[in-house]
């Protein structure tokens, strides 16, 4: 059996070193995000970043829909990589931290995001009215929703469309019997619904608090 990597807080800082640079927009959402205390995290990690921007590249991906998007530091980082007709929507209801998120977009110049201030099922239902299709889907919102999220998005791509959806492992308590809080086990029942679903090939990558990628069949 293989070594297991203890992925430490020294290790990260050196695989992120070792990576792409990021954009100096991007790092000034994360100083940004790290004065907000206790809220900043809610942002994905570099990792995360850097890892739907290589996917985004490699697989052609054009349109991109973002369910939860904070201060907009992964609307920005996936908009990097589209191509110049790629676009993405990014849905939060929280009109504080969009009107900053959208500071930040105009800043770097960053024309490919719309952005739709309200509840996101009434944003889902309405892009499904509309028959809109999506390349990729990813979800980082209220985990209470996360199963009504991830059904709306089954609809909103079509075959071989990606949906990705972090924290899945949920600081590792999913696996420790112990701990049975409504958030852990929410997204307990969620991985148990998305590991069930035929309609989808899955895998969850330890990248940050965890990633689920499904590709619709």
């Amino acid at each position: 059996m293989p070594k297991k990597l203890d992925l430490t807080d020294n290790l990260e800082k050196y695989i992120i070193k070792h990576s792409e640079n990021l954009t100096e927009t991007q790092k000034e959402i994360l100083d940004y995000n790290f004065n907000l205390g206790e809220q900043k995290k809610l942002q994905i990690s570099i990792s995360q970043a850097q890892f739907l921007q290589t996917l985004i590249k490699i697989s052609n991906i054009k349109k991109v829909l973002e369910i939860g998007s904070f201060t907009g530091f992964s609307a920005l980082s996936m908009a990097l990589s589209l191509p110049d007709d790629g676009s993405l929507i990014s849905l939060d209801k929280n009109s504080e931290f969009s009107k900053k998120a959208k500071s930040f977009y105009d800043k770097a110049n960053e024309n490919k995001i719309t952005q739709i201030i309200k509840p996101a099922l009434e944003s889902l239902k309405e892009l499904e009215n509309s028959k809109q299709k999506f390349d990729l889907v990813f979800i980082d919102a209220d985990k209470e929703n996360y199963m009504n999220y991830y059904e709306k998005s089954i609809e909103l791509i079509g075959k071989n469309g990606l949906i990705i959806i972090d924290n899945v492992l949920w600081h590792g308590e999913v696996a420790d019997k112990s701990k049975n809080d409504k958030f852990t086990n929410s997204i307990r029942e969620f991985n148990k619904h998305v590991k069930e679903d035929n309609r989808v090939i899955k895998n969850i990558i330890p990248i940050g608090d965890g990633l689920t990628i499904c590709i619709k069949k």
